[in-house]
């Protein structure tokens, strides 16, 4: 089992952006469930979130599927996106990882 996940920032205005995360099952086998992690660079912090569930501790980040966006068949994806405050600059994660469940 394996899957994989892409962050991309979508719009910015002050003090706030938006994102999305694309989830992917990179693996040959279904997956029941995903935890997408990472950490922001500059201080930013989740104020909102669909289509996953998440948790911030300074900055780290977890977001775990919700009901209908968990089961992914070989090769198939999901996504989830979110609006963030930031404090001037807003640098993408170094690493955004995607572990099935």
């Amino acid at each position: 089992m394996a899957c994989a996940a892409t962050y991309k920032i979508t719009s910015s205005w002050s003090g706030s952006f938006q994102a999305d995360v694309a989830v992917r099952n990179s693996g040959s086998t279904a997956i029941k469930g995903w935890t997408v992690a990472w950490a922001f660079p500059d201080g930013q912090t989740i104020t909102q979130i669909w289509n996953g569930t998440h948790t911030q501790t300074g900055a780290n980040v977890s977001v775990k599927n919700v009901s209908w966006n968990g089961g992914l068949a070989a090769g198939g994806s999901a996504s989830f996106g979110f609006i963030a405050t930031l404090n001037g600059a807003n640098g993408v994660p170094a690493s955004v990882t995607c572990t099935p469940a």
